[in-house]
This record gives C-alpha cells, sequence and structure tokens, in this order.
C-alpha cells in the first residue's frame, strides 16, 4: 500500500495536463515525471556523445537533449540515434532547416520557439515535418533570451513576458492544428521562474517541462533547483523536469531522482535515511554513507535505508525502512530488518554486510514486483 494512502497529509495532488509522447516515454497526465538532462559534448563527436547518454540513461535519465546547432550535427544524430537506448530531444534555436534535418535523423522532440525560426512558411515546414516523423515539440522559453517586443512592452524580464511569449508560440502550434507540445518558462531567477510557471499552469493545459535555468554548480545549482522546482512539484506543477547544473549530466539525473524522490514523486534505487553525526554515533557515519552511496549505485528498484549513529533516533527510523543499521554498542551495531530488529552487525565488517542485506531485499522486492505484474 502507498504510504501516501495510509498518510494522506503527504499525498501532491498533480495539476491535470493533457498527455504528449516523447518517443516511448509519455510526458503529462499520470504518467511520472520524467527526468532529463542534457549531452554536453559535441554532437560531432558521436562516440563520445553516444557514451553520455548512454551514461546518463543508466543514472536512469528518462529523456536526453542533444544540440544541433548545425548541419554536421544532424548527420551526427542520425548515427547517435540508432546506438542510444532512450528518446532524444533535438535542441533547436534558431534555423529552421536544423529542425527538419533533427525530426528527419530520428529525434523524438525539437525542442524550438516557433517564433524564432522564422516566417509563418518556415514554421509550417517544420511542424510538417515533426508530424511527418511523429515528433513531438518543446516549446522553451527562457527569461535570458525573450523577444525584443516583450521586452520594449515589460521593460525587463517578469513572469508576464515570459507567460506572454509561452502563449504566442503555442498560439503558432495550434493556429497549425499541431497540440504534440509540451512548454518550459526558465529563469534563472527562482522567484521568476516559479512565478511564470504557477501562471503558465492556469494558462494551458500542456504537459509542463520543469527548471531552474543556469542554475550553477553542483551545490548551489542543486539547492536553487530543488527550491525552485520543488515548490512547483509540491503544488502539482511539473510533468517532465532537469536539474541544470555546471556539473556531468549524470549528477544532473541524480540530482533530479532526489527531488522527485523527496517528495515521494518518484521512487528510484536506495533512499539513504541517515543521521548527521554527532559525539553519541558509535561508528563513523559519514564515511560509511559515503562508501555505501557509491556501493549502491547499482540497485535500481525503490526502496530505503536508515544508517543512524545511536539509538536516539535509529531505532525509530528503522521501523519505517526496509534495512536498517544503528550504533551503540561497544563496536558493534544492531541490524534491521522490514522495521524489526534483526541481529547485531559489528562495525568493522558493516558496510559489506549492509550490501548484502540490501541487495538480497532487491532480490526480494524484485521478485515480489514481479509476481504482482504477473496476477
Amino acid at each position: 500500500m502507498s504510504l501516501n494512502n495510509i498518510r494522506p497529509w503527504r499525498h501532491i495532488e498533480r495539476r491535470k495536463s493533457r498527455q504528449i509522447m516523447v518517443g516511448n516515454v509519455p510526458v503529462g497526465g499520470d504518467a511520472p515525471i520524467s527526468v532529463q538532462t542534457m549531452t554536453n559534448t559535441l554532437t560531432t563527436d558521436v562516440k563520445g556523445t553516444i557514451a553520455q547518454i548512454q551514461a546518463a540513461a543508466d543514472a536512469g535519465a528518462d529523456i536526453v537533449r542533444v544540440s544541433v546547432p548545425d548541419e554536421a550535427s544532424s548527420k551526427a544524430l542520425r548515427e547517435i540515434v540508432p546506438e542510444v537506448s532512450v528518446p532524444i530531444v533535438a535542441d533547436i534555436h534558431f534555423h529552421y532547416k536544423r529542425g527538419i534535418e533533427a525530426a528527419e535523423a530520428g529525434a523524438a522532440c525539437l525542442r524550438i520557439n516557433p517564433g524564432n525560426i522564422g516566417d509563418e512558411k518556415r514554421v509550417k515546414e517544420v511542424i510538417k515535418a515533426a508530424r511527418d516523423y511523429n515528433c513531438s515539440i518543446r516549446i522553451g522559453v527562457n527569461a535570458g533570451s525573450l523577444e525584443k517586443h516583450l521586452l520594449d512592452k515589460y521593460a525587463e524580464p517578469c513572469p508576464d513576458a515570459m507567460v506572454e511569449s509561452g502563449l504566442d508560440h503555442i498560439k503558432i502550434l495550434q493556429d497549425n492544428d499541431f497540440h504534440e507540445f509540451k512548454i518550459s518558462c526558465k529563469a534563472s531567477d527562482v522567484f521568476m521562474a516559479a512565478a511564470a510557471y504557477q501562471q503558465l499552469a492556469d494558462a494551458t493545459d500542456a504537459p509542463i517541462h520543469l527548471g531552474i535555468t543556469e542554475a550553477g554548480g553542483l551545490i548551489s545549482g542543486t539547492v536553487k533547483s530543488a527550491i525552485g522546482m520543488g515548490n512547483l512539484l509540491w503544488a502539482g506543477i511539473g510533468d517532465t523536469i532537469r536539474v541544470s547544473l555546471s556539473a556531468d549530466p549524470v549528477e544532473e539525473v541524480k540530482m533530479g531522482f532526489e527531488i522527485l524522490k523527496s517528495l515521494g514523486l518518484r521512487h528510484r534505487g536506495v533512499n539513504i535515511i541517515s543521521c548527521p553525526s554527532c559525539a553519541r554515533q558509535g561508528f563513523d557515519v559519514i564515511k560509511t554513507v559515503e562508501a555505501l552511496e557509491k556501493r549502491l549505485e547499482h540497485i535500481k528498484t525503490p526502496m530505503s535505508l536508515s544508517i543512524i549513529g545511536c539509538v536516539v533516533n535509529g531505532p525509530g527510523e528503522a521501523l519505517l525502512t526496509d534495512v536498517g543499521f544503528t550504533g551503540g554498542g561497544a563496536g558493534s551495531g544492531m541490524v534491521y530488518l522490514a522495521g524489526k530488529q534483526s541481529h547485531k552487525q559489528s562495525n568493522e565488517d558493516m558496510i559489506e554486510h549492509i550490501v548484502e542485506q540490501v541487495e538480497k531485499k532487491a532480490e526480494e522486492l524484485e521478485a515480489a514486483q514481479a509476481v504482482e505484474a504477473a496476477e
């Protein structure tokens, strides 16, 4: 039974949006919130780009975006798409031919601003290519690249200008009877982005792609993204997300899942619940958690693990986790399985033992899920 059914105060009621497909990944409606990232290799480096896409996919990415700034990149995309396991979004900014070429090359989605790629004839050509090759479109509004007439009207980037830009672009697609689109409204300012997304969510039923753009490095960018996107996700807004970091794309994927896991919106891998450590700790909590995070990266099955240094909160936290370890004895601690005391374990061998217990529990959960799916 879901914890949300047991504890209704944990329930997030998601905004009702229509659903589109990005390749084989549903976005919007009742589909799980998908996690995206973007490659930072030169797209013309086919081997390097494929390797980075696959690394992101192994980390859990549902969708990966690839920049297509020139014809050579379009040609490279033809080689990349067949070799990867996730749908590819082609990042197009101004040249309409890149959009057509990317659709022909097998991209699952085109990231464009319809108003930026030329006159109505060119827009229609891109839309036709998207329709012919079963491509969806992401309208990507960014506070840093708003149209001149909107900056003249509003004097500076602001939520009203961003939303007006987004709705103008939506109208272009709808006037051409194209409805397989999602939309983003990004800003590096958390307040501006949140306000724009809130307005946008009220103005359209299109699936929404969330992001705080140019958020910063791994730590600062994750914090900004967690605050901005977390606030919106808590309000039920958001169908797909990207944590934009000046870091390895794999880190973006990991942080995206951590944000969703903290809100109970996606569950993947081991959720480690650990104390900050203090003088009461019966073992080195910080080093133990660091080691376990690395050792358990291969586990994809959703499950929980508590690592608590002493008996003050350890037994209580262990009641709610699949596997738990609580320090307190002289050189040993207590192992909990399914919330119950199981056996003592020496601190010396605890990491290996905990990994074994987690792997065993993951196998049990996978087997139970297989039986449930077969019934």
